[in-house]
């Protein structure tokens, strides 16, 4: 930090704000969160804004600053001040991070009670070259794609699970990554978009072995979620879902287990496809579940959706009319189901689902036991290898009896069965995810409670094997921000009805926005 510099042609500083503005620089540096409060205007009307959002409020922008862990270390280079009146002043500096680049922090002052307090800010940084929450490697290309074909001009961010010749298979974590192979040869799901003209700009990060719907990386970090200031991403597809969300890649190439497209889709305002399963080929894929894992995508827009789905998918099937579960509705928390109520209306036919509790039960002990048996061994060899949160599930998986799998796959075919004759050729409408993005500062309970009912509505696809669209369509409000955060509208169509789902997303697109 540059103290005391005689900055040329500078506004000299009302009375007293140069020390508050040193003080905060201070408190900056130093990570003193009281002092940072105190200096910040108290009140629902205090701003703060950077490249990711605007903050509302000064509880909203506290929060945020506890689960920043500190703002990088910068020097101040200039400084310029206007004074507005005899109680407010206009503040900007340039900064110099410690990491190169140059910045810019323009503050709002107001002298309340006799003490400079901020009431509006805005901060810009460099743009970091890479983002090692996002991604694990980047090229300018990765990998180019055909020079001719329907995708020419799109980029893709491919989850750290597929299979690229001459990269390795990172998992999501370090210690699996030190010890992977060089590929010899690129999964199928990754070929088919080379070939119709796409280029892969990178490997992005997933959630550990994608066990996980939440977005959270214990070694390389949170991925950012811009549509929600400190929301999750979003999980386990969690670096296409940002690099997407950012407009780093437009498509996010992931897998959808039990919602590794679909519940990020849902928090940031993406679309997200979940494919039948065993319509896009896995080779070259690391499992976590083989009875369930798929392959799916993740864009911006429906056309580059309808795109990737073009070059990958082979057979097309209709879907029917729209139908709803009201039990699963009950899954989705207040302020969710209002809005998805609001937005398909009450006249609908419905659909009993049966106990949707035994449903997540069957669909949670088939799912883990085969990812002990996918992954298993290297996790008991590796002990300490593991954030908690997926070390605590692979605990849970290495439990699951023979006699326990056994029962829970003659129920599942039982459940399939029940269930394909309940929707038939029809389209069940659902909630993508319980909730809107939780924050990221959240206890790990209350992310528990979420993804426990987010994974009751997003087992019947799994079930299943029915592919789901989500759509981004609904929204709620959000504490402390300007904009509502994002929930998909999730529709789970027959199978192979890939293409028909999209037209009706575009349709529902179309008339709720």
């Amino acid at each position: 930090m540059t103290e005391h510099t005689a900055f040329p042609e500078a506004t000299p500083f009302p009375e007293a704000l140069e020390g508050a503005f040193w003080e905060y620089e201070r408190a900056l540096m130093a990570n003193d969160l009281p002092a940072l409060d105190r200096l910040f205007a108290p009140g629902p009307d205090t701003l703060r804004g950077d490249a990711s959002g605007i903050l509302v409020g000064h509880d909203a922008i506290s929060e945020f600053r506890q689960g920043r862990g500190g703002a990088p270390a910068r020097d101040i280079l200039h400084v310029e001040v206007r004074q507005v009146t005899d109680d407010a002043a206009l503040v900007i500096a340039i900064t110099a991070p410690r990491t190169g680049g140059r910045g810019q922090q323009s503050q709002l002052w107001r002298r309340i009670d006799g003490e400079w307090r901020v009431t509006e800010a805005h901060v810009s940084l460099p743009a970091p070259a890479i983002d090692p929450r996002v991604w694990r490697v980047i090229g300018s290309p990765l990998v180019a794609g055909s020079t001719d074909g329907p995708l020419v001009g799109e980029t893709i961010a491919v989850k750290d699970l597929f299979a690229i010749e001459g990269q390795r298979i990172g998992a999501g974590n370090p210690t699996w990554l030190a010890d992977a192979p060089v590929e010899n040869a690129t999964a199928p799901a990754v070929q088919h978009l080379l070939d119709e003209g796409a280029s892969v700009t990178g490997i992005a990060q997933t959630d550990e072995f994608a066990y996980s719907i939440a977005g959270q990386n214990a070694h390389y970090g949170t991925p950012p979620n811009p549509a929600v200031i400190g929301g999750l991403p979003g999980g386990s597809s969690s670096g296409p879902a940002s690099a997407v969300a950012l407009g780093q890649a437009s498509i996010g190439l992931g897998t959808d287990t039990g919602g590794s497209i679909r519940v990020p889709a849902s928090y940031q305002g993406l679309w997200g496809l979940r494919t039948t399963h065993g319509a896009v080929p896995v080779d070259g894929l690391l499992p976590l579940s083989p009875t369930f894992d798929t392959v799916g995508w993740l864009t911006r827009t429906s056309a580059a959706l309808k795109g990737a789905a073009g070059a990958s998918l082979r057979s097309h099937a209709p879907a029917g009319s729209h139908v709803v579960a009201p039990a699963l509705l009950e899954y989705a928390q207040p302020d969710v189901r209002a809005a998805f109520l609001d937005a398909v209306g009450d006249d609908l036919d419905t659909v009993d689902l049966g106990d949707i509790d035994e449903l997540l039960a069957i669909f949670r002990t088939v799912q883990a036991a085969e990812a002990w048996e996918s992954d298993g061994a290297w996790v008991a060899e590796h002990p300490e290898a593991l954030g908690a949160d997926v070390a605590g599930r692979f605990a849970a998986a290495a439990l699951v009896t023979p006699e326990q799998e056994a029962a829970a796959r003659a129920d599942l075919v039982h459940a399939r069965a029940r269930l394909e004759e309940a929707l038939g050729e029809r389209v069940l409408l659902l909630p993508s995810a319980s909730s809107a993005a939780p924050s990221a500062l959240a206890d790990p309970a209350e992310i528990e409670a979420t993804r426990q009912g987010t994974m009751r509505l997003t087992c019947i696809a799994g079930i299943t094997g029915r592919p789901a669209l989500s759509v981004p369509v609904l929204s709620v409000p959000q504490p402390g921000a300007l904009l509502p955060a994002p929930v998909g509208l999730c529709l789970v169509g027959p199978q192979n009805s890939e293409i028909a789902l999209i037209a009706m997303g575009e349709l529902l697109h179309t008339r709720l926005l």
